[in-house]
């Protein structure tokens, strides 16, 4: 979350007068992400949150987000419900953006995750994967291996302004993945961003998860991979493999992974630190001039790439081969 286009308030309570959600008392902006315009709407029905898309997220796949979203709510997952208007519709707009309402949900991001946390998640995790197969749409994932060399070719000029070298050491990487990147695990709905900040917890209790814009279809054992990255690293980088094991043998026990998909976890381990090491170098030469918002690190995937480039295993992440 992020905000890149202000709104007055004038506006807004414009666009709330097409909702049945009472009146607006007050709004901010939400500083945290990279991708769209985030704002805490208080009315006096309740709270919700406002969204203006824009930069990666394409208009035509809004209605994958929102039916997504409706869909995983249907099935028991915890997640935002988008909000309609008076003529039933989901989508908007405001202030020159496409724009959604979400309801609010109760909880907060924890910023130290534990193994519970991790097992939470895993969970979780499983559990979105298994409710997300009958979707009917799909959605191609744009940030896969393919997306990538356009990310790379876009910052690839300013690399070593980063870490000496990193110019060469990405070329080298994404060369190697792009051969070698599996084609045929099992293939479904994935989060492809579910970080710390967009999974709430009541205590230890996992109360929710957010921010589906995102969502695509893929191998479900990359979204694993994505979250072994966001969630089992330590401030310093390091591989918590206790949180590892948690994670997974909690999703196992929702949904088994095959051997396959097993054998092929530190492959895309590496690939999922390679895209989110891309995307934050790209984010961190192009903030746009007087936006809310605050750039990832990009040399924290640069090292969790390291790490994964020197697995030999799966074994080394906390589970059996």
């Amino acid at each position: 979350m992020a905000v890149y286009t202000d709104v007055v308030a004038e506006e807004l309570g414009a666009f709330l007068a097409d909702y049945d959600v009472g009146e607006l008392l007050a709004y901010k902006g939400i500083a945290e992400g990279v991708e769209n315009s985030n704002f805490l709407v208080h009315t006096s029905r309740a709270y919700f949150i406002l969204t203006l898309y824009e930069r990666r997220v394409a208009s035509e796949d809004l209605p994958f987000f929102l039916g997504l979203m409706e869909h995983l709510h249907a099935r028991g997952i915890s997640c935002p419900q988008p909000v309609k208007n008076k003529r039933g519709e989901v989508l908007g707009r405001l202030a020159g953006r496409p724009a959604a309402m979400v309801t609010f949900l109760d909880g907060m991001w924890i910023r130290r995750p534990s193994p519970v946390h991790c097992g939470a998640l895993g969970d979780a995790l499983a559990r979105l994967h298994l409710a997300g197969l009958d979707f009917k749409h799909s959605r191609v994932n744009a940030l896969s291996v393919n997306g990538w060399r356009p990310l790379y070719e876009n910052c690839r000029q300013r690399a070593n302004e980063v870490q000496p070298d990193l110019k060469h050491f990405l070329a080298a990487e994404l060369s190697q993945l792009e051969k070698a990147w599996p084609s045929k695990l099992r293939q479904g709905v994935i989060h492809a961003d579910l970080f710390p900040d967009n999974v709430f917890f009541l205590g230890n209790k996992l109360s929710g998860l957010i921010d589906f814009y995102f969502a695509c279809t893929d191998a479900l054992t990359y979204d694993v991979a994505i979250c072994l990255n966001a969630w089992c690293f330590e401030s310093d980088h390091s591989y918590n493999v206790t949180k590892g094991r948690s994670l997974l043998q909690a999703y196992a026990q929702v949904r088994s992974l095959s051997d396959e998909e097993r054998h092929a976890l530190p492959l895309l381990a590496r690939g999922a630190a390679l895209r989110f090491l891309l995307t934050r170098l790209v984010d961190w030469f192009d903030v746009p001039p007087g936006a809310l918002v605050r750039p990832k690190d990009p040399f924290e995937y640069y090292r969790k790439l390291r790490f994964h480039q020197a697995i030999k295993t799966v074994r080394d992440y906390g589970i059996e081969g």
